[in-house]
């Protein structure tokens, strides 16, 4: 099921105040979340990050990406339990896409958990391709390490798909 991203669901630019519930869906989401220390050091740093609110203020979706000489590299992106598969994921991306092209940006590059199925399968949809793989690359519980599937969304002008 996807929801129709309405005009009352914009995203804005990240603030410090956001970040206690930025912190709370990052815990409820992940195994291994961002700290709250992670995401002060990339506000710090100027990286680019973005909050979705709904129409009553409710945090809804956020995501951090960091620009590069010719590219941006999404750090984190993440949508509420309760709002996802109702295309705030997309709105996101769309809205990193936007922001990426501002930039000048040729490429958006990413990490995804191998077993974060939904996830790769949106960003396929999106019209990211498949790179490769870092082995190893994420923590992993009982102290092992899963893989990353490294994938990348050209940019130059062309649009992308549903």
């Amino acid at each position: 099921m996807n929801a129709v991203v309405r005009d009352d669901f914009l995203p804005h630019r990240m603030a410090v105040s956001d970040l206690d519930e930025v912190v709370a869906i990052e815990a409820a989401a992940y195994d291994f979340p961002w700290t709250r220390g992670n995401f002060i050091d990339s506000l710090a740093a100027g990286y680019l990050a973005r909050v979705l609110r709904g129409p009553s203020g409710e945090l809804i979706a956020y995501f951090v990406a960091m620009k590069g000489v010719d590219e941006m590299h999404l750090l984190n992106v993440t949508v509420a339990r309760a709002e996802q598969s109702k295309g705030f994921g997309r709105c996101m991306l769309d809205e990193l896409v936007a922001l990426s092209r501002a930039e000048h940006a040729e490429r958006v590059w990413l990490e995804v958990r191998e077993s974060n199925g939904r996830a790769r399968a949106l960003y396929l949809r999106y019209g990211f391709e498949h790179i490769g793989v870092r082995k190893g690359y994420y923590p992993a519980l009982h102290s092992k390490r899963e893989d990353a599937n490294v994938m990348s969304l050209p940019l130059g002008g062309r649009d992308a798909v549903d």
